[in-house]
Formats: structure tokens, sequence, C-alpha cells
């Protein structure tokens, strides 16, 4: 049981595996750009820190050259001796005044400024406690040499101060020539990049001294980094990126470096590993919302299934159980119970049949029927057969012999079974009344004088013992109810004729039960008669009379029912035509006075308007003449349709006869309203007719006359709207026209539809 349940849940398996691979692929594919916007990201970064390190270093080697130059020359006597505005010109050339640079300052052995580029002056500072100087003076430093960043004690701003040594002639040292770069310089130079939130660009001496880190401002300026896990992976890789977590603020960035040219720098690119997957955050939230949803949209449908599958696993085990429990009772009945295709092939049979027949069930399915009953018995039940098929069913008697060579005498009923009109096949019911039709041929003197008389008598006779139990149905009786004689009786007459209310189809005392209670006879009772099988219903008029013994007592009763359901249609159908037509089922003229003067009188108290059209089909002589006359009546059909679809259920749409039509309009507040109604009525002739197959488009002609305005009867208000129709006409068709008056040309409520078009 466990492995058959498993297997009949594949389906949900199958779903999760579906599900996972799904997520597998999300996982791949989200991984995949991952890897995509980190490369990206990884690349980009190293080219922007190349593309600033080349300008930032070619900037210092043109700085580092004036600097050496102006160490060079003041190393020289001669350049001493000269004039100081010559001086300054040999000494300071343009190149000092780089964007960016500062003030060029020549300090003596002691710190002194002894010569400044600003001003043929020097300004009296001693700068003998910078690290630049001291380096120098030292003497343990050659070449180029990067201060710490600090405050101008000239300007206040704050610098990088670049120096070089100049030495006298023997060897000794002589001063320092130092020049400073303004690091808002730094600032300017990376401030036309965008690296996203909590990213910028560094700059660092090489023994961790922070330069400049834009764009967080000049805080952390001077501070030192030396000896952290970032610095140290700069110092020794040389270039390159890696990711790391700042020490100044926590962030954790994605650090592209290199040094800047042959320079103690060292420039980095910072930009927050949020920033560089911010955009892959948000494609990976929709992307897995999506999958996850797909994925619960994949179990849950097979979930669906398998519920669905597992009800219908249950309806088909409930049909199977109640299949063998109608066929368990059908074998076990004393009748032949079969069904017959409508080629008569068997597709069911009782264990009766072998009973009879010597044929197994099993056997029979599929057999003719002639097969079955040979060819003298099949050619006495063909007529039979065939109106069955036909849809009527079929009750008569047979005898058979079995066998085992016993005749057998059979009342067999032919119930067709039809769908939508067409037989599927004959329900098929033999049994055998051996017994009874012995006990009839015994009683047959006796009742074939009454037999003949009830069968000769148009209506349907009922007759029942004192406890209203059914002892004969006449053929009238069998057709009404359904029931058949022999199978009626002994059944309660309630079940057998049950009569019903035609107003409300509750149930009637029955009038012959009646009889039976009161002794005496009862009045003619209209009800309905429902058909036991079919459903069809009969409507009748039933008397009922006591049977009485020589005592006196009643010992039964008899009830005749006389069929008046054509009477009764008759009456309605008669009744119906006389207020409506007979081809569009519109009111007619009859009708259409009445609801006129009702519509007029209540006008007349509210203080409201009504309006009554004159409508004439365009061509409709045209129509009858080319195609016939049973394809106007199908126009007249379809315009009546299309009439009663523009209109409010409250107003009467009336074939006035041929063509003509006429529309009442009640409880209007306004002319606007009746030529609103007009211009709907316009609209639906604009889609062509379907006649005999043929689009055709076919017009109309229509005249609105008011009350009160233009009339306070029906009469007159007919002939005005028939007035306003004809000017319709002769106007140019396809238009309503408005009564005006006797004196007025009535006017058009719209144009007519190729003006309409644009035409």
């Amino acid at each position: 049981m466990p492995i058959r349940q498993f297997f009949s849940h594949r389906l949900i398996w199958l779903a999760l595996l579906v599900s996972l691979g799904i997520g597998a692929l999300f996982a791949r594919t989200i991984w995949t750009i991952r890897k995509d916007e980190w490369a990206y990201a990884r690349q980009t970064n190293t080219n922007l820190v190349r593309t600033i390190e080349q300008g930032l270093g070619w900037a210092l080697d043109s700085f580092d050259k004036s600097l050496e130059g102006a160490a060079r020359e003041v190393s020289r006597p001669d350049v001493w001796a000269l004039p100081p505005e010559l001086r300054a010109r040999v000494i300071f050339d343009n190149s000092l005044r780089a964007r960016g640079a500062g003030d060029v300052f020549v300090l003596d052995a002691q710190g002194n400024v002894v010569l400044d580029s600003g001003s043929l002056s020097p300004r009296r500072v001693n700068l003998a406690d910078r690290d630049y100087f001291a380096a120098f003076q030292s003497g343990g430093h050659k070449g180029l040499f990067i201060g710490k960043p600090l405050p101008s004690r000239v300007t206040g701003l704050n610098i990088l101060p670049i120096s070089r040594g100049y030495y006298y002639a023997d060897g000794s040292f002589a001063g320092v020539v130092v020049g400073a770069i303004r690091l808002s310089y730094f600032n300017e130079l990376f401030g036309s990049l965008a690296l996203g939130a909590n990213s910028g660009i560094n700059l660092f001496r090489q023994d961790g001294v922070v330069i400049s880190r834009f764009p967080y401002g000049d805080a952390d300026v001077g501070k030192s980094i030396a000896g952290t896990s970032n610095l140290v992976r700069f110092q020794e890789e040389g270039s390159g990126s890696f990711v790391g977590t700042a020490v100044l603020d926590g962030v954790e960035r994605l650090y592209s470096f290199r040094p800047v040219g042959n320079y103690p720098l060292i420039l980095n690119v910072a930009q927050s590993t949020h920033s560089i997957l911010a955009k892959w955050y948000a494609s990976a939230w929709v992307l897995g919302s999506f999958t996850v949803l797909l994925m619960a949209a994949c179990v849950g449908l097979a979930l669906l299934f398998v519920r669905e599958l597992t009800l219908r696993q249950q309806v088909s085990a409930r049909l199977r159980e109640a299949e063998h429990d109608v066929r368990t009772i059908l074998n076990n009945m004393p009748s032949m119970i079969g069904y017959w295709d409508a080629q008569l092939h068997n597709r069911f049979a009782n264990q009766a049949y072998f009973e009879w027949f010597g044929i197994s069930p099993d056997e029979m399915r599929g057999m003719h029927i002639s097969s079955l009953l040979g060819p003298e018995l099949y050619a006495a039940n063909l007529p039979f057969l065939q109106r069955a098929l036909q849809g009527e069913p079929q009750v008569f008697e047979r005898t058979i012999i079995d066998t085992r060579g016993i005749p057998r005498h059979t009342i067999a009923s032919y119930l067709p079974d039809t769908d939508a009109g067409t037989v599927r096949g004959i329900f098929v019911q033999a049994t055998d009344i051996s017994d009874r039709k012995r006990m009839e041929d015994e009683l047959f003197d006796e009742k074939e004088r009454v037999r003949l008389t009830l069968q000769a008598i148009g209506d349907a006779v009922v007759c029942s013992d004192a406890q209203g139990r059914v002892t004969y149905l006449n053929p009238v009786a069998e057709r009404l109810t359904g029931w058949q004689a022999f199978d009626a009786a002994g059944h309660n007459v309630d079940e057998v004729v049950s009569l019903r209310s035609a107003d409300n189809d509750d149930l009637l005392a029955s009038p012959l039960r009646s009889a039976i209670q009161q002794g005496a006879a009862v009045d003619v009772v209209r009800g309905i008669v429902v058909h036991r099988r079919s459903g069809q219903r009969f409507q009748v008029e039933e008397t009922a009379s006591p049977i009485t013994d020589r005592h006196g007592t009643v010992t039964g009763a008899v009830a005749v029912l006389r069929d008046v359901t054509e009477a009764a249609t008759m009456a309605e159908r008669m009744a119906h035509l006389a207020q409506y037509d007979a081809l569009t089922d519109l009111p007619n003229r009859v009708l259409l006075q009445d609801r006129a003067q009702l519509a007029i009188s209540q006008a007349r108290r509210d203080g409201n308007s009504l309006a009554v059209m004159y409508l004439d089909l365009d061509g409709f002589k045209a129509v009858n003449d080319s195609l016939g006359h049973d394809v106007g009546d199908q126009l007249l059909v379809q315009f009546a349709q299309r009439l009663q679809a523009a209109v409010r259920a409250s107003d009467t749409v009336c074939r006035q006869g041929g063509d003509e039509f006429v529309v009442l309009l009640p409880g209007l507040e306004s002319a606007e309203a009746a030529c609103g109604v007009a211009r709907k009525i316009l609209v639906s002739c604009d889609e062509p007719f379907d006649l005999a197959g043929e689009m055709q488009h076919v017009g109309l002609s229509g005249g609105i006359a008011l009350y009160p305005q233009h009339g306070d009867t029906f009469d007159a208000l007919s002939r005005h709207a028939d007035s306003a129709m004809y000017a319709a006409k002769r106007g140019g068709r396809m238009r309503f026209m408005l009564y005006q008056g006797p004196e007025a040309e009535p006017v058009v409520v719209m144009p007519n539809a190729s003006a309409a078009m644009g035409k």
C-alpha cells in the first residue's frame, strides 16, 4: 500500500524536483550575475585608479622637476649674487605656478625662509620643526621628500609639503627648497567621480599617513593607518584589488590600489561592496520573488491536480460500488432487464436472460438482438423496436418459449433512452405474467364487456378498491399517468394519479379518495397530472364516484379524467394572439391602445410627458421582391428584436402591420429623452441584417409626437407621429423627425446615416 501510495503521488515528487530545478537555475543565474557585477566593478576601479595615478604622477613629476631645478640654482653662489628680482626669475620658473600648487620657499640651514616665490621680500617664518627639514638636516634623506600633510603657517590652508635639499660645494647641508600642494586640489581632482554611497578615493603616504580621503573631507587628514591589514597589503602587493574593511569607518569596500609613480604614495579607489551589489540585490529580490512564486505555483498546481485525481478516484470507486449494487439488484429481479444501443447491440443484461434464453450476460455483451430472439420472434418484435428507436415508449405482451421449452407469457416495455432528442438506446424490461394471464383468462368473459366499454371511452378511467389501491387503468389513463395497468395495480391511487394545482403546482386532494370517504360523487376538479416517466404534464378534469355493494358498503371508486390540455392550450393561445403579433410576438394595436390610455392617464397625474413613435423600414418591399416573403419575415423579426433592445423595459414596441412599428415611451421628462431613444434606434440599424445568408443594410424612417404638446389622446398622437414619419421619408429617410404642429414642418432629430458618418 505505501508503494502504491508513493506512485499515486509521483506527480508531487515530480513537481518538487521541477521546483528544485527552478530554484537551482535561479541560484546559478543570480550567482553568475553577481560575479559579472563584481568583475565589472573590479575592472572599472582598476582602470580608474590607473588613470588617476597617471595624471597625479605626471603632475608630481612636473612639480618635482621644478623643485629640483630650484635646488640646483640655489646651490650656485653666483645666483645669490644676482639682483633679487632676477634671482627670483632664475630660481622660480613658471611650472611652480601649476594648478593646486602653493608658494615655494627656500630655507637656509637654520630653517628660516630666505627666498619666497610669492614675494621678493621673504616672509619671516621658521620651518625647522617640519619633518621634511629634519629629514634633510640629519643627512638621512636624499632626493624628493613628501612631508606629512598639515595646515600652512603662511596661508592656513591644508597642504602637502614636497621638498628637496640643497648643499654647498663641499657637500655640506645648505638648506631646503619646499613647495606645497593644496589638499583641496585632490578633492577637485577626484570630485568629478561618483562611486556611490560610502565610496571614494584615498591617497596615503607609504608609511600610512592619510593625505586625502574624498569625499569624506579633511577630518582624517594626517591620521595614520600604519600596521593595519589593509595598509600591509598595499605595501606588500604594490598594486591590485581586494575586499577589506576600513579601519577609519568600519565599512567593507573593494580596494583597487597602486603606487603613484616612483613616489612614496599609495592611491586607491575604495568602492563599498553595497554600492557595487545594489543593483544585484534589487535583481536578486525580483528574480527570487518570481522564482519562489513559480516554485510555489508548480507545487500548488501539482497538489491541486493530485487532490482532483484523488477525488476522481474516490468518485470512480463509489461509481463501481454503485454499479455493483445496481447489478446485484437487477440480477435478483424476476424480470428480464437489459439495455440495447441504437444499433440493437446488447450493452447490459441481467441474470434473468440466462434463465430464459440460456445465454449468460457476458456472452450477450455486444450481441445483436436478432441473434438472441431468433428470426420469428425478432420479426414480431421489430415494429416495437423501430418505434422505440424513434422515441416512442412501447409496452406489449408476448409469449416466449424459454430454454427449457416452457412458454412464458410476458409483458415487455421498450423505453427509449434519449439525449437532446436523439435516441441512444432502449431500456428493455420483460416480466413473466403467466400466472396473472391465467387469472385474466378466467375473468376474461366477465370483464370483456367492461374492458371493451372502457377502452372505447376517450377519457381516462381509474378504478380503486376501498383502501384507495388502484385496481384498473384504461389505456387513456396509462397514457396520461405513464403507468401500465398491471404495474399500477395495487399502488396507492395518490401515487398513480397525483393531481396538482395548475396555479402553484401544490398537491390537490384526490377526488377518488374523497368519493370513498364521503360515499358520494365528487364534482369536476381541474388540475395537472404528471406523466410518471417522461414528466409530461396534462391538464385534466376529474370526476369520481364511489362503488358500493348490494348492502351500500363502499368497495371502491372509479375516477374519470378528461384530457383538456389541448383545449386549455388553445384558449391560452387565442388569448395571447388577441393581444400580440403572431410573427414578432410584439404587442398588437389592441394591447398598445390599452397601455397608451394607462400611460396618458399616468402622465396627466404626474405632470410628465410621453412620446409616440411611428417607424417604417426603408426598402422592405425590395427585400420581399428580391428575396421572398419568408426573408422579409426574418427581417421584421430581427428588426423587432433590435427595437426591443434599444428601448427601456417599461416602453412598448408594437407592430402596427406590414413593416410599420409603433413605440410608446411613457414617463419622459423632456423631448430630448425621446430624441435619445430615436438615436439609439437609428444606431441599432447601423449593423447589417443577416437575410438568408446575405448581409444587407436596411434603414428606417420615424416620426415622433409628444404628449401633451402635440395631442392629449393616443389617436391624435398617432396621427401626428405618422405625419412626421412620412415627412422623414420625404426628407431623405434613415432619420427621425419630431412633429412641430399643424402649421410647421417637423424637425430632424438626427441626420441620416450618410451625413452622420461624414460620407
